[in-house]
């Protein structure tokens, strides 16, 4: 129930212990159960107000299982149950919100551009996780979405995209007395996750009514939930939505999933960004020590027995400065590669007016950018007009005096995570796009949806307010102050980078294999051991592509849940792999 940093564009899992198992039926009032644990898949809910004995209940939390998140809710007691167990248990930083139905006021209108429903097969039950693992949450084995689908104690609902059919968040929700007997007639909102790729707008606050209008249809009085004390953004929603704060606490197990709950950290740790911050977890996750050397610039060092390195996200000293300069001149990248066999498109360096014209009028169609250049700053795609690309390759010159021209290639953009010469994660990347809704205007909707990326990614990602975005804009007919049609979907962006809006939807299990060669081809031909290959893919499922660029620091984070971060600490620190993935990771 407790929810992670940010919703509704995020999480809301707290939850836990094992032992009772939903049922299937109401239980007679006043027939309230004793010591429940009820199992939720990821944890068990221990349940206080049906334990009379606090060392009980510390016991109870004190058999959570490996890998597991359990939660003891409704305790007005904590410090007894603290007392029995201080080594081990601690006060969970949550607040507790309770919606009284009675109050409860129905949206006015219903959700757009997506619909929610119950979990209907095991492909759901993926999904979920999915959108789980994304958020750092615990997974559950979808036999056990499955097997309690029907449930009156568990509901599991799921928002699903109306126009790709994709799932784009879940939430969880236990019925209380079908649960345990209780006479109070209660209901508690748990596991509240949006998909962070997800551009629709409102998906965490659907939800939320939809479980809410569930649980009132079925005589409950009210609904609870535990949220972060300091997850602004959820407490917003939940006040909006009437929302008030209950007087109860809760309680959990010292583990490394709760970890960040019971440690703290410092003012440093909380200025890093999410790309050096999972690599610093993994490392603590293993015993690694770690010194933060400037948290802004996301420098910091690793040391471990008698070997110490120095990082700048995933950038370190086993990248070479001459792997770094080819990198850093896209002309040099794409010379470097073309020679070892990976397929490119063709490119100019802008010399005068003539070669960038002549090269328009070959092509048609040109990409714009900077010869030196990271997070698609600069980069005008698909340019089919000499006036645009002129001003394009002006904006680019102010960034670096040296401007390309390449062939536009169709396609969309891939990412590939190739560490130690081995791929790890394979994402496509789509550009920043808005949806109307025939009151905002383009310029509202892009605010808003920069609201969403920024919490979706600790900051990282922005639609930007400048001439490409307009220049998008006025391709599909649109200015800063239309007002688009309901469900108009309009691209904002050409580049499909995520520091401009883009989001990335992970492939790593589908890639072809002719993909995967040409990855580590192209990474083998810069001699670095940790890049990010870009290209343009018509799918990743066929062999067809064309190399972009090098990218010798890529964001790991984009990547969760693939285990983008381990493989990066494997290679800095080869003793500290597990010999079970050694072995793996062998073969």
């Amino acid at each position: 129930m407790s929810t992670e940093k940010s919703i509704p564009q995020t999480a809301n899992q707290d939850s836990a212990p094992h032992g009772t198992t939903p049922r299937a039926d109401l239980s007679p009032k006043g027939a309230i159960q004793s010591d429940v644990a009820f199992d939720c898949g990821w944890g068990r809910l221990l349940f206080g107000q049906t334990f009379t004995k606090a060392s009980d209940l510390a016991n109870c939390l004190r058999a959570e299982g490996p890998g597991r998140r359990d939660i003891a809710f409704y305790i007005l007691d904590p410090h007894v149950v603290l007392a029995a167990a201080p080594q081990e248990l601690f006060l969970d930083p949550s607040h507790t919100y309770r919606l009284n139905f009675k109050k409860y006021q129905p949206a006015p209108n219903p959700p757009r551009g997506f619909h929610i429903r119950r979990l209907t097969s095991l492909q759901d039950a993926e999904e979920i996780n999915r959108i789980y693992a994304a958020r750092r949450m615990v997974t559950v084995a979808p036999n056990f979405y499955w097997e309690h689908r029907d449930s009156e104690a568990i509901t599991y609902l799921v928002a699903v995209d109306d126009q790709t059919n994709a799932i784009v968040g879940t939430v969880t929700g236990v019925h209380h007395n079908a649960a345990f007997g209780d006479i109070e007639d209660g209901s508690s909102l748990w596991c509240l996750a949006v998909d962070t790729q997800s551009t629709l707008p409102g998906i965490g606050e659907a939800l939320v009514r939809a479980l809410s209008e569930h649980f009132k249809e079925r005589g409950c009085a009210y609904m609870d939930l535990s949220v972060l004390y300091d997850n602004k953004q959820a407490i917003a929603l939940y006040d909006r939505l009437g929302f008030i704060r209950w007087a109860t606490f809760t309680v959990k197990r010292k583990n490394v999933i709760n970890e960040k709950l019971f440690t703290g950290s410092s003012d440093e740790y909380e200025a890093l960004n999410p790309y050096a911050r999972i690599i610093v977890d993994e490392a603590h996750r293993r015993g690694i020590r770690v010194e933060i050397i400037d948290a802004e610039g996301g420098f910091f060092r690793l040391a471990y027995g008698g070997r110490s390195v120095v990082c700048r996200e995933s950038l370190t000293a086993l990248t070479t400065a001459i792997a770094m300069s080819m990198c850093d001149d896209k002309r040099v990248t794409r010379r470097i590669v073309k020679a070892a066999g990976v397929r490119v498109p063709e490119q100019i360096t802008v010399d005068e007016n003539d070669n960038a014209r002549a090269f328009l009028e070959h092509y048609g169609s040109v990409v714009v950018k900077p010869a030196r250049g990271e997070q698609g700053k600069g980069i005008a795609v698909g340019l089919t007009n000499w006036d645009k690309m002129k001003a394009a390759i002006e904006f680019a010159r102010t960034l670096c005096n040296e401007v390309v021209l390449e062939e536009f290639v169709e396609g969309v953009d891939l990412r590939i995570i190739v560490i130690n010469y081995r791929v790890v994660a394979a994402a496509i990347r789509k550009p920043a796009t808005i949806i109307g809704n025939n009151k905002s205007t383009v310029r509202e909707l892009i605010e808003r949806q920069t609201r969403r990326r920024l919490a979706a990614t600790g900051g990282e990602s922005a639609i930007p307010i400048d001439a490409e975005t307009e220049r998008c804009l006025a391709v599909a007919g649109y200015s800063y102050d239309d007002v688009p049609e309901t469900d108009a979907s309009i691209p904002v962006r050409k580049t499909a980078n995520v520091h401009t809006g883009g989001t990335i939807h992970d492939v790593t299990g589908i890639l072809h294999r002719t993909l995967i060669d040409a990855a580590v081809t192209a990474a083998r031909a810069i001699e670095i051991p940790v890049t990010g290959i870009d290209f343009i893919v018509k799918t990743p499922t066929e062999p067809e592509y064309w190399f972009i660029e090098a990218n010798e620091r890529p964001g790991l984070a984009n990547h969760e849940p693939q285990p983008t971060a381990a493989r990066f600490v494997d290679l800095l620190f080869p003793q500290t792999v597990p010999a079970t993935v050694r072995k793996a990771l062998q073969m």
